[in-house]
């Protein structure tokens, strides 16, 4: 058995033999494996014009809003990061207070996302509304240990 024909094999295996090895994303990253002779499609593309049965195509506005702001506070704490490598950390408490502010604003975030998402079984229970009122909450303490800290 060559190195084309195992994973030919490792691809097409039932899955009741335990999961696989190698993740479908990794599949799309082997350019030679499609080039073989393997007459299975291996590689199944990123990017599909069609989606998949059962799938959604795009996400609800609200999910993707709270993406944004994840991103916007991580890539806020990496400037700050990188202009107190360029200039200096003269006032180190204000330095941290930024980067703290940035990061602690990004996982209350992320926990907003994981309370609101409508396929997560765990928050099914808790209205959005309460997922929001507990993030502004939170978000309220944060900032107020943030201007604390500053002095």
């Amino acid at each position: 058995m060559d190195g084309v024909e195992f994973l030919t094999w490792l691809r097409n295996r039932d899955l009741r033999e335990g999961p696989r090895l190698l993740p479908p994303l990794l599949w799309s990253t082997l350019p030679w494996l499609e080039a073989s002779k393997v007459s299975v499609n291996l590689s199944p593309p990123l990017f599909s014009s069609q989606p998949q049965a059962g799938r959604r195509q795009t996400l609800p506005r609200g999910p993707q809003i709270i993406d944004l702001y994840v991103v916007y506070a991580i890539v806020t704490a990496v400037i700050q990061v990188v202009y107190m490598g360029i200039v200096g950390s003269f006032p180190f408490n204000s330095f941290l207070s930024g980067v703290l502010s940035c990061v602690g604003t990004a996982v209350l975030a992320v926990c907003l996302r994981i309370q609101v998402n409508k396929e997560n079984k765990e928050f099914k229970d808790l209205p959005p509304e309460r997922a929001y009122a507990d993030f502004v909450l939170c978000n309220l303490v944060l900032h107020l240990v943030v201007m604390n800290f500053l002095g």
